[in-house]
């Protein structure tokens, strides 16, 4: 995961809350220059200076700030302690999964939604078992048949751009390593914890917030595309494998807005990273994680 995108937008929504136009306006601008050319587009001719101009007159009321940060909270801890300088250490991997589910147990921001659907809940299975699929597909042994395309990917596709890193044959939370304590943590903190703190700070918050400040009053439809292709976008620069994250947050915003529940999103979150675990561990294959 990559902190860098993220923090920027996680430093736009704090201050948001607490300043004018002109430091918001230009954190915003900073938050777009993280991303890769071409996707840095000057905010004269983009969707940003149109957000900004809305949310100069939606000042969110005080139900909504509360909403903020139960949205806000569960990530930002989560960004917070990956930005420490132990960053592979798998004990600071238990530690900011516990401080992250304590919060989302503590804030419970589904309690601003309704009420879950079980019959969602097959069609957001599939979906995650698809994203998990594109995943972990540009890196399967098939695409060594396409030397070109493989080289494309590997330089463009993931982040840092134009450099080839190498696979990862082992990693500090591979059980033989940290003991399958903590590999389980590990396993159950990407399933369970941060897919459910993403799906509510990125699809369930900042779709809407950059579409009005008081974002619990946007209903899913009509879709906002320009704001739907953006979150999408800035979901997909928080993972080192931006395309396939960009993917990943395309389906994932498009299944919360088809079936205009949260939950689904979450569930099908969960589904992606857990059978995304078991492959990296079944095949060592460690550079997803």
């Amino acid at each position: 995961m990559n902190t860098a995108a993220s923090a920027a937008v996680l430093f736009c929504v704090l201050l948001d809350l607490k300043v004018g136009q002109k430091r918001r306006h230009a954190c915003l601008t900073a938050t777009f220059h993280l991303l890769p050319p071409p996707f840095q587009i000057p905010l004269s001719f983009s969707t940003p200076s149109h957000i900004m101009s809305r949310m100069e007159s939606q000042a969110p009321s005080s139900d909504t700030r509360q909403a903020v940060w139960a949205h806000v909270a569960p990530f930002l801890a989560w960004i917070g302690f990956m930005m420490l300088p132990f960053q592979s250490d798998p004990w600071r991997y238990a530690l900011q999964t516990a401080v992250s589910a304590i919060l989302l147990l503590t804030l419970r921001p589904w309690r601003f939604y309704r009420p879950v659907k079980l019959h969602h809940f097959p069609f957001a299975v599939a979906v995650g078992i698809g994203v998990c699929l594109v995943w972990i597909g540009p890196e399967l042994p098939w695409i060594y048949h396409y030397p070109y395309l493989n080289d494309l990917y590997l330089r463009f596709g993931i982040r840092p751009l134009g450099v080839i890193t190498g696979i990862e044959a082992t990693h500090p939370s591979a059980p033989e390593i940290c003991g399958w304590p903590l590999t389980l943590i590990r396993l159950a903190g990407s399933s369970l914890v941060i897919s459910a703190a993403e799906e509510y700070f990125w699809r369930g918050f900042i779709y809407r917030w950059m579409i009005n400040r008081s974002f619990l009053t946007v209903p899913e439809r009509p879709i906002h595309l320009g704001m739907f292709l953006l979150t999408a976008l800035l979901f997909g620069m928080e993972h080192d494998r931006w395309l396939v994250g960009l993917l990943a947050g395309l389906a994932y915003g498009a299944l919360y807005l088809r079936t205009r529940d949260i939950t689904a999103a979450v569930v099908a979150h969960m589904v992606t990273n857990f059978l995304l675990g078991l492959y990296v561990l079944a095949f060592a294959a460690y550079q997803f994680w």
